[in-house]
């Protein structure tokens, strides 16, 4: 292979990981194969992680139906200038699963959050979520502050104004039938793997998912609805008192698909009053809920630039 037809395989390739001894290009090895992996105990509960890079903590968590690799064009991105940390929340993939709705109350997801932490050695961490575990790094910002150092959220409101939303928008009351029904005895058992793998672009990649949701608990996904969902259901309940919450210390970072169909984007109007530091709202008009992969190199450049200020 001649210079130029060098150049253009690095072209095709995104990026070149090296020549080999003829000088052709070799394609950059799979993260899934360069990742460290690790078990942190949560009081008899083991959380399975994967690690890339070396720095400044960064912890990520997943949602449903996902695992740690969902995270992987952002992990590339930061592992440069961080050690990137994503979970697999209790229940999924190669983490524990116990069994009891009781055990996915969320307290008990914010402790596996702080096993990780302090398994790896470290005082705090930058939290980013996606889906449920957004809603665990809102939790994890409220009741540990002093272990947060930066919060980035991906399409989860804050709780309170998820609250209002159930309780006044009807629209989201609509988008959440899916959660009510995820509520329902027995919902699990018409789950499958493929199924739940469905939304993922890529063969490859839904394979890696297949595989991933063929470890899991389908009923230990569904204990995270039926423990800890809000259970406003219709317009005619009588509106809940105002939730009240600790206020957010750390900066935040919030990130929202306006085609998301399960999480109305109005939800994280007047975030701002229950954060007691800067925050940052963005809004990509062409993303849906799974904005980490819809806008994967968008999502990536905005963690990246903000995390550098």
């Amino acid at each position: 292979m001649n210079a130029r037809q060098r150049f253009f395989a690095c072209l095709l390739l995104a990026s070149c990981a090296g020549l080999d001894d003829a000088g052709d290009v070799v394609a950059p090895t799979p993260i899934e194969d360069r990742v460290e992996h690790g078990y942190a105990d949560s009081d008899g509960v083991r959380i399975h992680y994967a690690s890339l890079g070396e720095g400044p903590l960064v912890v990520m968590l997943h949602g449903f139906p996902d695992y740690w690799y969902t995270w992987r064009d952002q992990m590339e991105a930061l592992a440069k200038d961080h050690r990137v940390v994503a979970m697999d929340l209790r229940g999924y993939n190669r983490s524990d699963k116990p069994k009891g709705q009781e055990n996915y109350a969320m307290s008990l997801l914010v402790g596996d959050v702080v096993a990780v932490i302090r398994h790896l050695g470290r005082e705090k961490a930058v939290i980013v979520g996606h889906d449920w575990g957004a809603a665990i790094a809102w939790q994890f910002a409220m009741h540990a502050p002093q272990m947060t150092e930066k919060l980035v959220i991906l399409s989860v409101p804050h709780p309170a104004g998820f609250s209002r939303e159930l309780a006044t928008n009807e629209k989201q009351r609509e988008d959440s039938q899916y959660a009510r029904d995820f509520q329902k005895e027995g919902a699990h058992e018409s789950l499958t793997a493929e199924g739940l793998a469905a939304w993922v672009e890529g063969d490859a990649a839904r394979a890696k998912y297949v595989e991933a949701f063929q470890r899991s608990d389908f009923e230990a996904m569904l204990h995270y609805y039926k423990q800890n969902y809000p259970k406003t259901a219709s317009a005619s309940d009588a509106p809940p008192p105002a939730p009240s919450f600790p206020r957010v210390q750390a900066p935040v970072l919030v990130i929202h698909g306006k085609k998301d169909t399960a999480l109305n984007a109005r939800g994280h109007s007047n975030t701002w009053e229950w954060i007691d530091a800067d925050m940052t709202v963005v809004m990509l008009h062409d993303a849906g809920h799974f904005v980490q992969q819809d806008a994967s190199a968008r999502v990536s450049r905005i963690l990246a630039d903000w995390l550098r200020d």
